[in-house]
């Protein structure tokens, strides 16, 4: 009977072990923004200093105080740090921009890539190089 009580106490402690170290990495899960769309940030004191790790893959717009627009410009990932006005920092948090898989189709042409967004007709809201010069050499004949 001792050593079943000690069995039980073991799995107990594991568990609660597993349950600990599983609880940080859910707390710090990051902000996640679909390409070329924007996500509402609210956060719960006023900003002064708002920073993005690398601007070429996410643009944050201030709103009002309170509240960041963050838009996905490209894959990949960043960080947005903001800080208040006593240099405390309000989020600290990695943001991940990706595309929406559920509705895109890739076409590789040489080495560019372009993706198209089929809702419900596949489109590009802009030509790519590879794109332009394409349809210019389908126009002479090439």
């Amino acid at each position: 009977m001792l050593r079943t009580s000690f069995r039980r106490a073991g799995a107990v402690a594991a568990l609660v072990a597993a349950s600990t170290l599983a609880v940080p990495s859910l707390a710090g899960s990051g902000i996640n923004v679909i390409m070329n769309q924007a996500k509402i940030v609210k956060l719960s004191r006023a900003a002064d200093t708002i920073v993005v790790g690398n601007p070429a893959i996410a643009d944050a717009a201030v709103q009002d105080a309170t509240t960041i627009v963050l838009t996905g410009k490209g894959f990949g990932v960043t960080n947005l740090v903001v800080l208040d006005r006593d240099g405390s920092p309000v989020i600290d948090e990695q943001v991940t921009v990706a595309r929406d898989e559920a509705s895109s189709v890739r076409i590789y042409r040489r080495a560019d890539v372009q993706t198209l967004s089929c809702t419900p007709y596949c489109e590009s809201s802009y030509k790519s190089d590879a794109e332009r010069t394409s349809e210019a050499e389908l126009s002479t004949g090439r």
